[in-house]
């Protein structure tokens, strides 16, 4: 089929692509159509593959032409989005699906003529982004750090014993309860209950947070209490630790089970069963400070990046379409559930009960989702452009490092990589780095202030 094309830019990176099939190929696709049914059906009076064409057209005529119209657009449809030819800044966002403007009449003696809208990849004109300059604060790793790692090790490797008969839960013991968020009527919300959900008090392993009024109950006790959640910080509103930012929500917990943890004593003996590697307590410590230091680097990286794209931000403004950044929006719902171990419809309930709307609180994450896409597309932007190659060899020296740091072989990394159909993104991920780096190469990261281990890892979006 000959199918001609035009492209219109609308608003918001959304376009109209207007196609045309020759009358020729209209009246082609009608006629094959009524050949078919010609020699397949049968009508009283006529022999199977008998009925004259003409008889059909008076007997199904306006059937006849909406199916061969479906057929047409399908194929139509088909040709210009199928394969590579088409440009990328004319191809459908994969989750904005093309919608027909408005549905064409079969004409035999015209063209047929007929547009679809949907969104594109937003251009992004990226102006200066070499010879910038930033400012990253210094930290370093002391020995706080470390102690207090040490501390996260012994409670990782410590063990669990029933509290008494009447013992009052307290910051640090294990607890399991049964909860739920309640309406005015002390009824369950729907899609808000958990049941035997076991944390750790004062930890805010829970996503209401309410690990302070859990302590002081006793087991088998059950409490209603209303908690209020502060506003939160300006651009921080799309975070999951701010899901009930500014709301106010009546909670009923159940204290079924209540445990204590027995911390083992910090000596060579512990050292040895974190790892057999670990000969000394000394050797733990050491590991764990090239461990801190190694994600102190890592996040001191994350920020230099961070920075710089903001910078290139400024000067490279881009219009997002709605079905992007809704679809960034679900994809942080998406997290925030597996994070608390809910579904997403009782994530979508959870966020939309306190009385504001889904749609309300979907805006309050709009700005961090934007900026999110923001900063992905000048990446994908300035990486093009870049031409950066990832062999297979490359692939293969990546592979052999990652399986000497997890103990396992690179026949075996490789092929749970092939299974799971990931080498393409792991390519994908070892050409992003390159750029990172010729990125920070091409610009100045001046050091700033010194600001403690703790307060520069917590320095996040």
């Amino acid at each position: 089929m000959s199918v001609s094309k035009e492209i219109t830019r609308l608003e918001k990176s959304s376009v109209r692509m207007t196609l045309t099939v020759p009358k020729d190929e209209v009246a082609s696709g009608y006629r094959k159509l009524l050949d078919e049914y010609a020699k397949n059906t049968q009508i009283p009076g006529f022999r199977k593959g008998k009925v004259p064409p003409a008889v059909l057209e008076r007997k199904f005529g306006e059937g006849l032409r909406g199916e061969a119209l479906g057929k047409i657009l399908e194929k139509a449809v088909e040709e210009v989005f199928d394969g590579d030819s088409l440009p990328l800044d004319e191809r459908p966002l994969a989750y904005s699906q093309p919608r027909m403007e408005e549905e064409p009449k079969l004409d035999l003696e015209r063209d047929l003529v007929f547009s679809l809208v949907y969104d594109v990849r937003p251009a992004v004109n990226v102006g200066q982004w070499k010879g910038l300059e930033i400012e990253i604060p210094e930290a370093g790793v002391g020995d706080e750090d470390v102690a207090r790692e040490l501390e996260e090790v012994r409670e990782r490797n410590s063990f669990v014993l029933d509290r008494d008969e009447g013992a009052k839960a307290r910051d640090g013991d294990v607890a399991t309860v049964n909860y739920a968020e309640i309406d005015e009527n002390g009824e369950p919300v729907p899609d808000s209950s958990r049941e035997d959900f076991a944390f750790t008090l004062g930890k805010g392993q829970n996503a209401y947070m309410f690990d302070d009024e859990i302590v002081g109950m006793a087991r088998g006790e059950t409490k209603e209490f209303v908690k209020t959640y502060p506003e939160a910080p300006e651009g921080g509103s799309g975070r999951p630790e701010h899901a009930f930012a500014g709301r106010t929500i009546k909670l009923k917990a159940t204290l079924t089970a209540l445990k204590e943890k027995k911390l083992p004593d910090l000596d060579d003996e512990l050292a040895q069963d974190v790892d057999e590697k670990y000969k000394t307590l000394d050797d733990l410590r050491k590991n764990i400070r090239e461990t801190l230091e190694a994600r102190l680097e890592a996040r001191i990286r994350e920020m230099k990046i961070a920075g710089l794209l903001e910078k290139i931000m400024e000067t490279a403004p881009v219009t997002l379409p709605e079905s992007m950044v809704r679809a960034e929006i679900a994809g942080r719902i998406r997290a925030l559930g597996r994070q608390f171990g809910m579904g997403e419809e009782a994530v979508m309930r959870m966020l939309a009960s306190g009385g504001d709307g889904l749609e309300n609180l979907e805006g309050a994450w709009r700005p961090a989702a934007e900026k999110s896409l923001h900063s992905r597309l000048i990446v994908e932007t300035l990486m093009e452009g870049q031409n950066i190659e990832v062999g297979d060899g490359d692939v293969k020296e990546e592979l052999e490092k990652i399986s000497a740091e997890m103990g396992t072989t690179y026949d075996d990394l490789m092929h749970r990589y092939s299974q799971e159909d990931q080498l393409e993104a792991f390519r994908d991920a070892i050409r992003e780095r390159r750029f990172f780096d010729f990125l920070l190469s091409e610009n100045t990261v001046k050091t700033g202030p010194r600001v403690a281990y703790l307060d520069l890892m917590a320095n996040r979006e």
